[in-house]
């Protein structure tokens, strides 16, 4: 996420959502709440909004199509939208960089976690592979089936590797004794990079096939 500079006040370690929509926007809109804990979202560079905007639109493209195909289907594309983990409350959810989730029934309703199908994050340099590695286990916890990340050069404004994760709600085969930290885990299931010439192509949550030319800076 691509967030304006700002100073970041002295805010409680945690907060409500009700606590949370009473600060200026321009504050709120870089906090998550995890379980009601502050989350500041690192700022990334503009190239961050560019690519998250770029896959929105290919990954729309594809969207539309396969309602047209399957009449059956309705996929809403969307970028940087609060998704609410569980069933009720708003003190917990995550802000991916792109997402994909079932049409809602009507409008201006809050987006649940069991409503999104696909979720992506847009990776700078400046993201730790700690910071990662919690916000995708989080995803994992609340049951999005998928969720890729987005890998930018460190040298130039381009992409320079896309991963589409699968998720696994299996048992893992650890030796005796030993159990899995999360009760359910993300398996990559796809990678791309340009030495794929025909760029991104996967057939789930649905058919999608983006040529790297949709996705230059």
């Amino acid at each position: 996420m691509s967030l304006p500079r700002i100073e970041r006040p002295d805010l409680p370690e945690h907060m409500t959502w009700e606590e949370l929509e009473r600060l200026p926007e321009e504050i709120a809109q870089q906090i998550e709440l995890w379980n009601g804990r502050v989350v500041w979202v690192r700022r990334g560079p503009a190239e961050h909004q560019t690519f998250s905007n770029l896959f929105w639109n290919g990954l729309r493209s594809c969207a539309r199509k396969d309602m047209s195909d399957h009449t059956e289907h309705c996929w809403q594309v969307t970028t940087e939208t609060n998704v609410f983990l569980g069933r009720n409350g708003k003190s917990d959810f995550l802000t991916p960089d792109f997402l994909v989730h079932r049409c809602l029934g009507s409008p201006y309703q809050d987006l649940r976690s069991a409503d999104v199908v696909l979720v992506g994050e847009v990776l700078s340099p400046s993201n730790t592979q700690t910071d990662i590695e919690a916000k995708k286990g989080r995803y994992a916890g609340s049951g999005i089936p998928w969720y890729w990340e987005v890998t930018l050069d460190r040298e130039y404004s381009a992409i320079a590797t896309v991963r589409a994760y699968g998720l696994d709600i299996g048992h893992a085969q650890l030796p005796d004794g030993v159990h899995p930290l999360r009760l359910a885990n993300y398996i990559l299931a796809g990678e791309w990079t340009h030495e794929n010439p025909d760029g991104i192509a996967i057939d789930f949550p649905f058919p999608i096939a983006i040529p790297w030319t949709e996705l230059e800076y």
